[in-house]
């Protein structure tokens, strides 16, 4: 049993440590850039900052648009697929031998006109599947795993990292 004297002394020292503790965050393996073209694919212009769209020409801008409209559109699906598995696994677990069970295993289809607002996390979908499928489905390069910097920030031509 803890004594009344060993209590205070764990006090103590709990106070006197408290400013050393941390907290740590999860961090994960992606660069600056892969985090940047991630974001910018999953929230549109909505992940830019003030500055970034003053200086940036009206194409560009309708460019991230237009791949935010086509990164939506992708995580809709996702998430429509998602749900119908959870829901056909939750009525064949439940409800094995019902009619409505058999019908439900049926219907797979996805409404495309119907905007899923689960959010990802309750339907357990990581960023990683997210990647995976805007790969998939072109909305982040195909070599996006092996970036580090913006394209357009490389050397070009042999002799341009010499001037």
């Amino acid at each position: 049993m803890y004594t009344m004297e060993k209590l205070k002394q764990n006090v103590k020292d709990y106070q006197l440590n408290i400013s050393k503790t941390h907290t740590q965050y999860e961090q994960d393996s992606y660069s600056n850039y892969q985090n940047y073209l991630y974001k910018r694919a999953l929230y549109g212009l909505n992940s830019l900052t003030e500055e970034e769209l003053a200086t940036m020409c009206s194409k560009k801008k309708q460019r991230i648009i237009n791949v935010y409209k086509r990164a939506q559109v992708v995580l809709n699906t996702l998430k429509q697929k998602a749900t119908i598995n959870y829901s056909n696994f939750l009525f064949k677990t439940l409800f094995p031998n019902s009619p409505i069970t058999q019908f439900l295993l049926s219907d797979t289809e996805i409404d495309e006109k119907f905007r899923n607002t689960l959010t990802f996390k309750d339907l357990n979908i990581s960023k990683e599947q997210i990647i995976t499928i805007f790969m998939l489905e072109g909305i982040l390069p195909k070599n996006f795993l092996s970036l580090e910097v913006p394209q357009n920030q490389l050397p070009r031509l042999k002799n341009e990292h010499k001037a």
